[in-house]
């Protein structure tokens, strides 16, 4: 029985084959006359592949990945990387006849055609190596009709003509995509297994294999039931090959654990920081370092497979972020921030925006290294540096007198504001003016100087591609000629802050702040290498003399509160190792608190406030608890205890330095005066104030006793002066950091009031 029915299901499948071979010509051969015409006279040229995505990886000082960029995880390898082992389960599994077909497999390519014509469905598999290496080079968004698949086959085989057997292998190796984001084989490796492609074993790369007809289909971590019976497949596939045994086999299917998580390889394993977004965002938006358009810059970037190599310092990176943590958490969210730049280059050596990046919290990706605030008394600095530039000196003397009036706007219509924070008399300004921080004697001293110039020095003190003039105002608020400029109502970020304190800590040598030392390209050829011109914005002598003048805010001024310790003492105080200089600031109801300073080596600048608002920081329990002050904060408490502990862990190991001393004074010291708030008188007869030498005060009650001599008496210096032409301030048109500010020489010659109220016992008479 047996016998006669082979013979008869032999001749019918004879004739259902032939059948099919005419329904597939009648089927097939009207489209082929056309592909036929469609390309007569006309030859077809294989395009060249386009370059492997490699991703980028960034770099921190000590060439420790620190970030990696990809828009597709996709790490290029060759061929001779890829273990035997695994290249034979992946041909068992995808093309077993790869070495021995020449591009189309004719048995698997005739069934896939016949679906293709005859119905509407997806086309079958059976596609060679190279058929999915020209699909996914050259075919993709084509449709795929009737035409489709015959153009993949047309392409395959001229693919074999113009490359070897293992270079398209390698090519498919590459660009093959496994699900998770992963393109090519050491992608896949490091992303299901967390190891580099050398290490993978023969049944790890079976599995790989089998994600490839349907990688989210058969994803281990989404789909873990699909993805086990697909690995059953594979392992069978395994078996019938010979690469493993059938026992062997069944122990796989039954006991081989399929990866349940994504992985990394350790020394790739990042999390973004501050300074990474920071860069990112530098480098696709701020900078035409990786090219001209946003768009070039961002193939370059997730695509382009380089090697950037960044000013990150990971010891003092550290120190930043343990400083920041000195701030308890509170209640109402208050944080720090902290910007360290190498005060020679300006290379940003750490970066901490916040308590840490929080992308599941609303706000939690802000970085408040970048944002800016108010910054109250800090920005005295940048005063204090144009008033030496336009040829102050510290022995100068101002009016720092408190009750000064200064421009204001209320709801928007032209006002004024008294400041009733100062001094109690006219003194020099390195000392009580600069220690005391003395609101009214900045605020005089900005308008001798001219407020146009305090805001020009500024953007130039500080210039960066986040700071500089002309900037787009929903780009960074601009810094402007405030009637209150000198109590720090202009926003500056903590990155602001500590670039313009380079510039003086430097000698005056201003360096952009930058992320990036150099780039080089996947081959390992140089891309790009930061130069450093670096731009003279003070004199020497004048940074010198404003570094000196700040160290005394930190030995004898605001600062040594929390930085001067003379001795050990019980409060919370940084004993520094080293000369340093700074300056305080505390914003009004200390809404925001700063200490900005630095060394020879590194400047740095602190912020304490609430990310989300100014908020005063006034009785805050928290801070109470453990610095007392009733939990209210000024720049001289939490700021400059956690910029001193900063600069003192940063430091470790670098020699400590100094500054040279600034040169001696060139001239005897002058009154700097406001035109316009105070006049000028010239001295006619008798002596002016403060050069009294007859004042003797009684201080018992006068004797009755005839005998005894009388009483010492009380008398006034009078003074009859002459009023002279006070000039006027430096005019909006004069930018010249140099043009001297309006003075006259303290030689008791010349007399500067205030024009509304001369002092008792002096007669002003006019100028005839």
């Amino acid at each position: 029985m047996y016998r006669l029915a082979w013979p008869l299901r032999f001749v019918a499948i004879i004739l259902a084959g032939a059948l099919l071979l005419t329904g597939v010509v009648l089927g097939v051969a009207p489209r082929l006359w056309q592909i036929a015409n469609a390309h007569e006279e006309v030859p077809v040229e294989l395009p060249e592949f386009q370059s492997l995505s490699q991703r980028t990886l960034v770099y921190d000082a000590n060439d420790t990945v620190i970030a990696v960029f990809e828009r597709e995880n996709s790490q290029p390898i060759k061929l001779s990387q890829v273990p035997q082992p695994v290249i034979a389960a992946l041909l068992a599994v995808e093309d077993t006849e790869f070495y021995r077909h020449r591009g189309v497999n004719l048995r698997g390519f005739a069934r896939a055609l016949l679906s293709n014509f005859s119905s509407e469905a997806p086309l079958q598999g059976a596609s060679t190596i190279t058929q999915q290496v020209v699909k996914n080079e050259f075919l993709a968004g084509l449709p795929r009709d009737g035409a489709y698949k015959l153009k993949q086959a047309h392409f395959a085989t001229m693919l074999e003509k113009k490359m070897s057997k293992d270079d398209i292998l390698e090519r498919y190796l590459n660009t093959v995509f496994y699900g998770n984001n992963a393109y090519g084989l050491q992608a896949a490796a490091e992303v299901y297994f967390g190891k580099n492609v050398e290490e993978l074993t023969l049944v790890e790369g079976a599995f790989l294999a089998g994600l490839v007809r349907s990688p989210s289909g058969y994803d281990p971590i989404r789909n873990p039931e699909p993805s086990r019976r697909r690995f059953a497949q594979v392992v069978e596939r395994l078996v019938d090959q010979g690469l493993v045994t059938g026992f062997h086999g069944e122990y796989l299917i039954a006991n081989w654990e399929i990866p349940f998580r994504l992985r990394t390889i350790p020394t790739f394993d990042t999390t973004p920081t501050y300074f990474t977004v920071a860069l990112r965002e530098y480098l696709l938006t701020r900078s035409t370092i990786l090219g001209a358009t946003e768009q070039e810059r961002a193939n370059l970037l997730y695509r382009g497979g380089l090697r950037i190599y960044t000013t990150l310092d990971p010891t003092m990176q550290a120190a930043a972020e343990n400083a920041r943590n000195i701030l308890p958490n509170s209640s109402k969210g208050f944080d720090a921030a902290i910007v360290a730049v190498d005060t020679t280059t300006g290379a940003i050596r750490a970066m901490v925006g916040g308590r840490g990046l929080r992308p599941d919290e609303p706000g939690g990706e802000v970085n408040m290294a970048l944002v800016p605030r108010q910054t109250g008394s800090s920005t005295k600095a940048f005063i204090l540096a144009a008033a030496y530039q336009a040829g102050v000196q510290p022995t100068d003397t101002v009016n720092g007198i408190k009750g000064c009036k200064v421009p204001d706007f209320v709801d928007g219509r032209p006002s004024s504001k008294v400041i009733n924070s100062g001094d109690t008399g006219i003194g020099p300004i390195r000392g009580r003016t600069i220690w005391s921080s003395s609101d009214c004697g900045f605020v005089r001293l900005s308008y001798a100087v001219g407020q146009h110039r305090v805001v020009d020095m500024t953007y130039r003190l500080a210039h960066s591609a986040y700071f500089y003039q002309g900037q787009p105002a929903a780009d960074h608020e601009p810094f402007e000629p405030l009637g209150v400029l000198a109590t720090g109502n202009n926003p500056l970020s903590t990155l602001d802050m500590a670039t313009g304190m380079q510039t003086i800590l430097n000698k005056g040598l201003h360096h952009d702040p930058y992320y990036v030392e150099y780039i080089t390209r996947a081959d390992g050829s140089r891309f790009f290498t930061r130069t450093l011109a670096g731009v003279q914005v003070l004199d020497e002598g004048v940074a010198l003399q404003t570094v000196d003048s700040l160290k005394g805010v930190i030995t004898s001024g605001t600062g040594a509160r929390n930085l001067w310790c003379s001795a050990p003492v019980a409060r919370p105080c940084t004993r520094l190792s080293r000369p340093a200089a700074g300056k305080t600031g505390t914003q009004f109801e200390n809404t925001n608190a700063w200490f900005v300073g630095g060394t020879p080596q590194i400047a740095a600048a602190v912020w304490v406030g609430d990310p989300d608002g100014y908020t005063p920081m006034n009785g805050i329990p928290e801070f109470a608890a453990e610095m007392g002050r009733n939990g209210k904060v000024q720049g001289a408490d939490y700021p400059a205890r956690i910029w001193g502990a900063f600069i003192e862990g940063a430091h470790a190991g670098l020699p400590v330095e100094d500054w040279p001393a600034p040169p001696p004074p060139t001239r005897r010291s002058a009154r700097i005066y406001v035109p316009g708030e105070e006049c000028l008188a010239r001295l006619v007869s008798g002596t002016l104030p403060g050069a009294s030498t007859t004042t003797t005060v009684a201080t018992t009650p006068p004797s009755t006793n005839p005998g005894d001599p009388p009483p010492p008496v009380t008398t006034a210096p009078r003074a009859v002066v002459v009023q002279v032409p006070p000039g006027t301030t430096v005019p909006l048109e004069v930018l010249d950091p140099r043009a001297p500010v309006p003075s006259v020489l303290n030689d008791g010659k010349t007399f500067v009031y205030v024009c509304d109220a001369p002092p008792p016992n002096v007669v002003v008479q006019p100028d005839d």
